[in-house]
């Protein structure tokens, strides 16, 4: 089943195009790697997706219906789920507390299990805290995180969420190696038979995760297919991996 169906999808900005005329496609339990120099349109391309800017031209259709001038509100209740770079968390909250607020914010969710008995939501919770591995974090304020951790407790938010189409633009900025390797791990055994979209620029990473890669290069799809494929592509070495 395609998730996700984009047709000649273009968007300009004071007569740049951002994204010309693209073609894309992603399968139901996929996956998928963005990758491109910056600039590509990669950020751009997720932005269209989720709603939170209107195409120019083109289509977009999420699980075969057309979303195309959706708003982000109505495409997240559609199942989407998605990450900014930087962490987007409750500073002030404890770390369960910002858990608490995601699956509040997920109604559906959230009600079936409070009206039932509001030890299920406690262990929803901690349950989603061993999964991110901050379960022995669970008191402590946000904000006293390191980077990575704030990262992780922002995927656990979006899991609380309970999405099954989920989008991460370069969720492993400003991490370590090891806090990298750590977040491939998270993403290939919490989100598995999701759907997942990663733009991501950290190669070792994307050879972490990748199954199929879809290289953006001006706003256009440059390449697309195995990463090893796209890794012998003479215009993909040209314009990006070269340089990276």
């Amino acid at each position: 089943m395609k998730i996700l169906e984009v047709e000649k999808l273009s968007v300009e900005f004071s007569g740049f195009k951002a994204i010309s005329d693209l073609d894309f496609t992603l399968d139901e339990g996929e996956i998928r790697t963005i990758i491109g120099p910056n600039g590509a349109g990669k950020t751009t391309f997720i932005d269209l997706i989720t709603g939170k800017i209107p195409p120019t031209k083109g289509k977009i259709k999420l699980k075969g219906k057309e979303i195309t001038n959706f708003n982000s509100t109505q495409i997240s209740k559609l199942g989407v789920g998605r990450k900014f770079q930087g962490p987007n968390i409750f500073d002030s909250l404890t770390v369960l507390e910002n858990i608490d607020v995601a699956l509040k914010g997920n109604k559906g969710v959230f009600r079936s299990i409070f009206y039932k008995n509001k030890n299920e939501a406690k262990d929803l919770i901690e349950d989603i805290l061993e999964k991110i591995g901050l379960i022995d974090r669970k008191d402590d304020s946000a904000e006293i995180l390191s980077h990575g951790q704030k990262q992780w407790l922002e995927i656990g938010m979006i899991l609380a969420q309970d999405p099954d189409f989920i989008i991460l633009d370069e969720p492993t900025t400003g991490m370590t190696a090891d806090e990298t390797f750590k977040t491939g791990e998270l993403i290939q055994t919490i989100f598995k038979n999701r759907t997942v979209i990663v733009v991501e620029h950290d190669m070792a990473f994307v050879k972490q995760i990748a199954q199929k890669v879809t290289v953006l290069h001006q706003g256009k799809l440059l390449a697309e297919g195995s990463l090893q494929s796209v890794e012998e592509n003479e215009e993909v070495q040209k314009v990006y991996l070269r340089g990276v």
